[in-house]
């Protein structure tokens, strides 16, 4: 639980961190010193959000969705806060090891795993046996029990309801996700007739749930909670009943926070009475408005129907513009830090190096005139950002620093050139003459 410093430090914090509240001064000198585009990461933030979900949450176990930033630095903040770590792969369990976590505090949620996945956790399960497994199909518990897997198994339910930000994140209805709610009863007494530990049900609805959505998730957690007694009459207690994360953040400067209290209640309500423990897995509120991605300007160009602001971050660097219209704040850091908002406002389309129309980081939006060599901020970028990082285009990806307290740390080295083609088997150039047979 918390201490009473931590309890006057979660007094202190404001309930969502807005761009603005970042010192330009600061973060112009960490491009200075580390590069652009750099991914930044604040951990006490990170930490006073942990602290959040504990307060509204205080009987509930709670874990951070790796996926939604899994930098070493955060997972190790985030496990010595008091958390435990949920897993969507065999290298977010790997990492989640690598942090210092227990197996008792990781749980592996499988997703159509591929074989080299399920290999790797029950070899770790061998070392680890007290990790948890969330299958999502009766065809998984097969596999896991033909590599002799008999532990801790908890089972993904779809209940039929999905919410959140964006189609491609309203997980609680997709077919993807889960064992057809109606099943699960069957499902589990025949894991236990096998000799399996079942020890939970689990299912998440989406992705960036906000308050007005909250009919859909207090639909789900009922459904979720009249699933657990049915589960408990035929099969035995659980010990946890897994709800997902999902919770929100405000993007939008205007946006009013997430109702975390409000969510908590609704939760607690309409789950009902059930002999277990509730968990809840956030990845996005522990981490989003924890980060901010910094990148120069290179090109200002006046086209035809707007001003196009080119900087070195792309969609390689940030994909969520580009593959959900996600809206992220922007702002210019060397125009509020030197000149004080004098800057006239123009509408600016920010666009990054890649060779897609879609690489763009906002349209017409009202910015102060960016100028060569400005550094902008772009703001909530803490979850889903490095994450979803690529090299297309052979572009090497960012460097990752973290603020920790006073403290300032490279936590992850920016990619070189040599770093794209590293892992490119060795060749030599086909000799036409001497050896036919290698040219197609």
């Amino acid at each position: 639980m918390n201490t009473d410093a931590d309890g006057e430090a979660q007094d202190r914090s404001p309930a969502v961190r807005r761009l603005s509240d970042w010192d330009p001064v600061r973060l112009e000198a960490l491009v200075d010193e580390h590069g652009s585009p750099l991914y930044v990461l604040d951990l006490d933030r990170v930490r006073e959000n942990y602290r959040r979900l504990d307060r509204a949450f205080p009987d509930a176990e709670i874990l951070y969705a790796v996926k939604a930033n899994a930098l070493g630095d955060a997972l190790e903040a985030i496990r010595e806060a008091g958390a435990g770590l949920e897993c969507a792969s065999a290298g977010e369990v790997k990492r989640a090891l690598e942090a210092g976590a227990p197996g008792s505090a990781i749980r592996y949620t499988a997703v159509n795993p591929p074989a080299r996945d399920l290999d790797w956790v029950v070899d770790a399960w061998d070392d680890h046996p007290d990790l948890t497994i969330t299958v999502g199909a009766e065809d998984t518990i097969d596999r896991l029990a033909d590599r002799g897997y008999d532990g801790r198994l908890c089972l993904r339910v779809n209940p039929g309801i999905g919410a959140g930000h964006h189609e491609k994140v309203r997980t609680g209805a997709a077919a993807k996700f889960g064992v057809p709610a109606e099943r699960a009863v069957d499902v589990l007494a025949d894991a236990a007739d096998r000799g399996f530990d079942v020890v939970g049900i689990h299912a998440h609805v989406g992705s960036g749930v906000q308050s007005d959505q909250l009919d859909a998730h207090r639909e789900f957690v009922a459904r979720m909670g009249d699933l657990a007694r049915d589960v408990a009459d035929a099969v035995g207690d659980l010990e946890f009943v897994d709800v997902g994360g999902g919770f929100g953040v405000p993007y939008r400067e205007d946006e009013a926070p997430l109702d975390l209290d409000a969510v908590a209640r609704a939760t607690r309500e309409a789950i009902g009475k059930i002999d277990a423990t509730l968990s809840i897995e956030p990845g996005r509120y522990f981490v989003a408005d924890a980060g901010v991605l910094l990148t120069d300007v290179n090109t200002v160009k006046d086209a035809r129907e707007t001003t196009v602001v080119g900087v070195d971050a792309g969609m390689t660097t940030l994909a969520r513009p580009a593959m959900y219209d996600s809206f992220h704040p922007i702002r210019n850091l060397t125009a509020d830090a030197t000149d004080g908002g004098a800057r006239e406002t123009i509408p600016q389309t920010i666009s990054g190096p890649i060779c897609e129309s879609g690489d763009v980081f906002c349209t017409d939006r009202e910015l102060p005139a960016s100028e060569r060599g400005d550094v902008l901020a772009i703001g909530n970028a803490g979850a889903y950002g490095y994450e979803m990082a690529s090299q297309y285009n052979s572009r090497p990806r960012p460097a990752s620093v973290v603020l920790d307290g006073g403290d300032v740390r490279l936590a992850r080295r920016r990619e070189t050139f040599d770093d794209v083609t590293r892992l490119e088997t060795a060749r030599s150039a086909p000799d036409r003459d001497s050896n036919p047979e290698t040219v197609r």
